[in-house]
Parts: C-alpha cells; sequence; structure tokens
C-alpha cells in the first residue's frame, strides 16, 4: 500500500468512528453546495445572459451583474456572522448544526414554489442564497469538528475527513452533470432537503461521541481576556483577530485567497459566456466542475496526508499559490475556452483539498472562542468582504475595457497578490507549529 494512503489511513480504532461520522457528514454538506451551485448560476447567467441587468444609467452583462450580487453577499455574510457568534455564546457543535439545517430546510421548501419561473428577486435571492448556504454550513461543520479534536489527531483525521468533501463535491457535480436537462430546479432542492435531514442525524451521533471524551481546551492566541470581551454580537469575533497576529496571518491567508479566487471565477465564468451559448452553459459549468472535483480528490487521496504528516502544514499551504501562478500565466497567455475553463480547476482542486485541510488545521490549537468566533468573522465577513475588493477590480477593468481580451490582464493582478499571499502562509505555518506543543 502507497506511503499516502497510510497516512490518510493512520487513524486509531477509538478515533474512527468519529473520523466516519465527520466524513460523512462533510461529504453531505459539499454535495449539497455542488448541487446548488450550478443551479444558482445557471439560474442567475441564463436570466440576464440575453438582455443584461441595468443598474440605473449602468447596462451590466450577466457576469458583471453576478459581480455585483458576491458585493451583496457581504452585507448577507455580516448579518451572518452576528446571529453565528450570538448563537455560539449558547450552543456549540451539533447544537449549531441542528439550528441552521433547520433554517437551510425552511429556505428549500421556500424556493422549491418560485423557482419555476423566476423573476428579478428570485433570481437575486436565490444567488444570495447559495452562498448562505456554503457559509452557514461549512463554518458550522468545521467549527465542530475544530472543537472535536487535538492538533495531533488533526493531523491524522483531516485527511480522511477532507477526502469526505471532496468527494461530495465530485459526487454532486457529478450528479448534476448528468441530471441536469432530467430533473428539474424544484426536485433538485427537495433532494438538497431529504440531504440536510441526514446531515442532522449525523451530527448528533457525532456529538454524543465527542461528549463522552471532549478535546482539552486550548489557551488563546489574544492579549485579551476572552470572558470579558462579549459585546456587540457582530464585533466580537473581529476583537479576538485583532488581538492576535496569528490570527490575523490566517485573515490574510482567507482574504488574499478569495481575492484571487473571484478575479479567477469571473475570468472563468466571462470566458464560458464569451465561448458558449443557451443550454450549453449549464453543461459546460457542470462539466468543469466534475473535472475540479474529481482533481481535488485526487489529490485529497494521494497528496494531503502525505504532505501535511511529511513536509508539514506550511508546504501544504504554499501548493495552492503557485498553482494559481502556473494557471494565471497559461490564462494570460492563451484565452481561450478550456483554459479559462481550467482556470477554475486550478483553484478549486486545490483550495478544496489539500489547502482546506491545511488551513482549518490551523485552527485547531486555539481557544474555543477563536473557533467559534474569531473563525467566524473569518470565514463569513473576511470572505465576503475580500471578494468585494476583487469585484470592484473586476468591474473597474471591464468597464473601462469592455471586449473579452481584457480579462486576460487580470492575471497580473493575482500574481502580485500571491506574493503577499506567500509570506502570510510562511508565518502562519511556523506560528502553528510553536504554539501546536
Amino acid at each position: 500500500m502507497p506511503s499516502s494512503i497510510k497516512a490518510i489511513m493512520n487513524i486509531k480504532r477509538d478515533e474512527l468512528p468519529l473520523a466516519m461520522l465527520m466524513f460523512a457528514y462533510f461529504f453531505l454538506v459539499i454535495t449539497s453546495f455542488w448541487i446548488l451551485k450550478p443551479l444558482k448560476k445557471t439560474l442567475f447567467i441564463g436570466f440576464y445572459q440575453q438582455g443584461g441587468f441595468d443598474l440605473f444609467a449602468w447596462h451590466m452583462t450577466a457576469s458583471q451583474a453576478e459581480l455585483l450580487a458576491k458585493i451583496l453577499n457581504m452585507i448577507v455574510a455580516f448579518l451572518a456572522v452576528a446571529i453565528f457568534t450570538w448563537l455560539t455564546r449558547r450552543f456549540r457543535r451539533q447544537q449549531l448544526t441542528l439550528i441552521f439545517s433547520a433554517f437551510i430546510m425552511l429556505c428549500f421548501v421556500i424556493y422549491s414554489r418560485f423557482v419555476v419561473n423566476p423573476g428579478d428577486i428570485t433570481v437575486w435571492t436565490f444567488y444570495l442564497f447559495g452562498d448562505l448556504y456554503s457559509t452557514l454550513m461549512v463554518a458550522t461543520f468545521f467549527a465542530f469538528v475544530n472543537d472535536s479534536v487535538t492538533p495531533d489527531k488533526a493531523k491524522r483525521l483531516y485527511g480522511l475527513i477532507g477526502l469526505g468533501g471532496v468527494l461530495g463535491g465530485a459526487f454532486g457535480s457529478m450528479v448534476v452533470r448528468v441530471w441536469v436537462g432530467q430533473i428539474s430546479m424544484t426536485l433538485w432542492l427537495w433532494i438538497a432537503f431529504a440531504i440536510a435531514i441526514l446531515i442532522i442525524l449525523i451530527a448528533i451521533a457525532a456529538g454524543k461521541l465527542v461528549g463522552k471524551n471532549p478535546p482539552p481546551e486550548r489557551p488563546s492566541t489574544t492579549n485579551t481576556n476572552e470572558s470579558k470581551s462579549k459585546g456587540n454580537a457582530a464585533i466580537e469575533g473581529a476583537k479576538l483577530v485583532f488581538s492576535s497576529s496569528y490570527l490575523l496571518a490566517i485573515v490574510a491567508i482567507v482574504g488574499l485567497y478569495e481575492i484571487v479566487s473571484t478575479v479567477m471565477d469571473f475570468q472563468f465564468t466571462a470566458t464560458i459566456e464569451h465561448y458558449v451559448r443557451g443550454e450549453d452553459i449549464g453543461k459546460h459549468f457542470s462539466t468543469i466542475y466534475t473535472i475540479s472535483n474529481f482533481f481535488a480528490m485526487f489529490v485529497q487521496l494521494f497528496l494531503t496526508s502525505f504532505i501535511m504528516t511529511r513536509f508539514g502544514i506550511k508546504t501544504a499551504l504554499f501548493i495552492l499559490p503557485v498553482a494559481i501562478v502556473v494557471a494565471s500565466g497559461g490564462f494570460l497567455v492563451f484565452p481561450i475556452l478550456w483554459i479559462g475553463s481550467f482556470l477554475n480547476t486550478a483553484d478549486s482542486g486545490f483550495s478544496y483539498s489539500i489547502n482546506q485541510s491545511a488551513k482549518e488545521t490551523l485552527y485547531v490549537p486555539t481557544s474555543r472562542d477563536e473557533k467559534y468566533k474569531a473563525k467566524a468573522f473569518i470565514d463569513m465577513f473576511v470572505q465576503r468582504f475580500a471578494k468585494a475588493i476583487a469585484v470592484g477590480v473586476s468591474l473597474a477593468i471591464t468597464t473601462i475595457f469592455a471586449d473579452f481580451s481584457s480579462i486576460r490582464w487580470l492575471s497580473l493582478f493575482t500574481v502580485a497578490i500571491v506574493v503577499i499571499w506567500l509570506f502570510a502562509v510562511r508565518y502562519a505555518g511556523s506560528k502553528f507549529e510553536e504554539i501546536s506543543t
């Protein structure tokens, strides 16, 4: 058996039940995410592809209007941070999963009635809801798992747990690719509803296991007294973040990645909008998402645990930015359909596998408040704020240079951002080893 496979399966017998439950939990969350992602994107782009979108006197293409939706996501994320932080004062682990899953299920029921003949309000709010799903459910999952393991256990378990998410992405995108033209959007939402029920059941079982042998509380990386930090729920996590250089390094890693990823996603979307028409849009999106997720599965299976255990968290965090530099350079030179499409593969293939496992491991040696409140601020608000910056850059360039050929020059911007990103990785990786001992 290859050493990389041994590294993934290097789990103690008593750890296996929790690892498998978390594997299944993450698999189902990401399966739903990849069902929703092409649905919301296809609904939005298809609705505005022909006539565009008019914002007062500004006529926007479908891909430009999508950037505007990403700005609105920042407002939604700010509200999500406040609600998440307020709830973590009383609830944790499986309790948060139950609360947010119930909310998501209610939304599935509501949208199943309105996506049949959508109008502007349905198109925009469904797009925002699709992002809110990933914001809430992924953040809740990782807060749960980070609050259930020690740093040493994380290195052993996160390869397998992360594989659940990668497999969920591959499975979800593949299922949508095969059935996208045969199953109605309403039925897709009811499928996601059923998945949410399974998530609740798994979370309850995992919570009971952790409750029998909870990990020890970790000291804070901040210089403040966390017991006195409670106040405005919207900024409580921010206070923790700005009191810790370690958390600020994570902010840089997350924020800079989101800026780069948003620019690359815009290039990806604009490329498909330029080269593909009609019903082929949804098929092409689903095809690329399937390729990206199968590639991520390969990376997670053969590289993630091997690199994290043999070379450390710092090396694992270097992989994604280097891949982005290579892909962006290729699109800068050859801005054609498949190279533009594979910008998504370079991003998603590494970000949902090795980068996500390594990034989430950074939170394990932090305190409970940092795992929930600071992480919520970073994963929800910082991510959306960074996206808004990238949106502004993309809109400015595409407004000045309206033709598709100008899109390639955004790659110069992404490469410059990656250079700063690498410095943040270097610091966070070194600090992790220091505070984990």
